[in-house]
């Protein structure tokens, strides 16, 4: 379908080409690279966190016996940053429109320092999950704030490369973990040391963000329109300057006049909303449930499932395991806008499938020692476990360039600028909630049924989402938001789409 807005009224595309601009290139402004860099240090301690708690809790085990023999709370102590951080994102959107991004930054960098130092000094596994709590918090409201503060901030010609920058340092986040917890398997306290650095990341941004300024479009919406110009001064020359000021006046006037707060329950009352949510909302889940952070989470416990019994060598697999992954988001950031995000899905889900047989079939050979016995001669359990391991890593690298950006960049982009905030936060809690259930499950799961027929109940699960991409999700590369807009419309309401309002036709 070839969608042309070329000579629609207001149209982005005729307001772009006929500016005669310059486009900025992607390193030209320091500043904006700064600002830039300052707050994906909150995507760094999000990815931080959600690795370095997989190498620690292989020592919390060793200390605190009641953890060691309850499956249950070791799940939970995973799992409680989760839920602090579906509560951080469900009440950080709020945060983010009342005070503003740079507060809410500065908030989550205390709540991570607070809960890195509650967990550091924890005398027991209660104390240890309340810590939890805290820095999830912290993630939650870095999850939401730092896409937005530099989505706000950046030129638009490089915004979806900047955006993905904060992918970039979560999965960097994940990488530094995991060369944080090997660096301190000697040290005395080791998962104390593992827990507690992460309060100097925390520590360095929350001091950065006092000499950044607030996102210019929140301070031109609350009427600090002398602030906001003095911002985009230091982003843009004269000549831009001037563009960039007429476009933000003419959209908070159009936001004046209409005077469209929108509603949750618009959601559900379009059906042209209603699909795009589905969409969007459906990538999110099916992120969660075809198993990445139950791999990132658990990833050392996996590997000493495949017979890596030593703390330090299942720590150095999982390193490389992390690298992978953060590699791969660099591979996904490049093909995003060249292969399209649907394709990119579908081809990664096809990879992860496979993976996921491989993993399965590999755990299931190594737990029947007679078919081992028959088929290798009693000698195939160290063969089996490098082949664990070299499905898990097939998974990373087939799972982080595909569905790791894809769920993030869509969401992003395809819903109405009036409703973009409510349905991306919903979005985001179905992902929380879904990575909640994932790390509350997985090793219970894998305790009634076994590790291998897991794998293969998420490897079901992948077919499912690809299904769900093939039928659901929409090709959105190079579509303007109008453009988008005008595609749900079609997909609900056929050729009369274009004539519909957004709630303007009964469902």
């Amino acid at each position: 379908m070839t969608i042309d807005l070329s000579t629609m009224p207001g149209s982005s595309a005729r307001l772009l080409d006929s500016a005669g601009r310059k486009d900025m290139n992607f390193f030209r402004n320091r500043y904006v690279l700064g600002l830039t860099g300052v707050a994906g240090i909150g995507g760094f301690l999000f990815g931080y966190d959600t690795g370095v708690i997989s190498g620690a809790l292989l020592y919390i085990r060793d200390d605190f016996p009641a953890v060691k023999d309850n499956l249950f709370l070791q799940e939970t102590i995973v799992s409680m940053a989760l839920l602090g951080a579906m509560l951080g994102a469900a009440g950080g959107g709020w945060i983010n429109d009342a005070y503003g991004r740079k507060k809410s930054t500065l908030l989550a960098d205390m709540m991570f320092a607070l809960g890195s130092l509650v967990m550091c000094a924890a005398g027991g596994p209660y104390v240890l999950i309340l810590g939890r709590l805290f820095v999830g918090l912290g993630v939650g409201i870095a999850s939401v704030t730092a896409p937005v503060y530099i989505a706000e901030a950046a030129p638009s010609e490089i915004r979806g490369g900047l955006v993905s920058t904060n992918v970039l340092m979560i999965t960097g986040g994940q990488f530094f973990s995991y060369l944080v917890n090997l660096g301190f398997t000697e040290v005395p306290g080791t998962w104390r040391w593992m827990l507690g650095v992460a309060a100097v990341p925390a520590v360095v941004q929350f001091v950065l963000m006092l000499f950044l300024p607030e996102s210019p479009r929140w301070l031109y919406r609350k009427d600090e329109k002398a602030k906001a110009i003095a911002v985009l001064e230091q982003i843009y020359d004269s000549d831009r300057l001037d563009e960039e000021v007429e476009l933000l006046a003419s959209s908070s006037m159009h936001e004046f006049q209409s005077n469209c707060t929108g509603s949750y329950l618009d959601i559900f009352r379009s059906k042209e909303l209603r699909l795009a949510f589905c969409a969007g909302a459906g990538l999110q889940a099916f992120q969660q449930f075809t198993g990445i952070n139950t791999v990132m989470y658990y990833s050392p416990t996996i590997v000493q499932m495949a017979g890596f019994t030593s703390n330090r060598s299942a720590l150095l697999l999982s390193l490389i395991i992390a690298a992978m992954n953060a590699s791969g988001t660099i591979v996904g950031i490049y093909l995003i806008d060249r292969c399209g995000r649907r394709r990119l899905a579908l081809t990664s889900l096809a990879g992860v499938v496979l993976s996921l047989v491989i993993l399965a079939l590999a755990f299931i050979l190594q737990s029947s020692s007679s078919i081992c016995g028959s088929l290798f001669s009693g000698s195939c359990q160290g063969a089996l476990g490098w082949f664990a391991v070299g499905g898990l890593a097939l998974y990373i690298a087939f799972f982080s360039p595909g569905m790791g950006p894809v769920p993030w960049a869509v969401n992003s982009e395809i819903y109405p600028e009036e409703y973009r905030g409510m349905c991306g936060g919903m979005s985001a809690t179905v992902n929380w909630v879904s990575n909640l259930i994932v790390a509350q499950t997985f090793l219970s799961i894998v305790g009634w049924v076994g590790t291998g027929p897991t794998f293969l109940i998420i490897a079901g699960i992948a077919v499912m989402a690809f299904i769900f991409v093939a039928l659901y999700v929409p090709e959105t590369k190079g579509l303007s938001f109008e453009q988008v807009d005008f595609l749900w419309k079609e997909r609900a309401w056929g050729n009369q789409g274009s004539h519909e309002s957004l709630l303007g036709a009964a469902p």
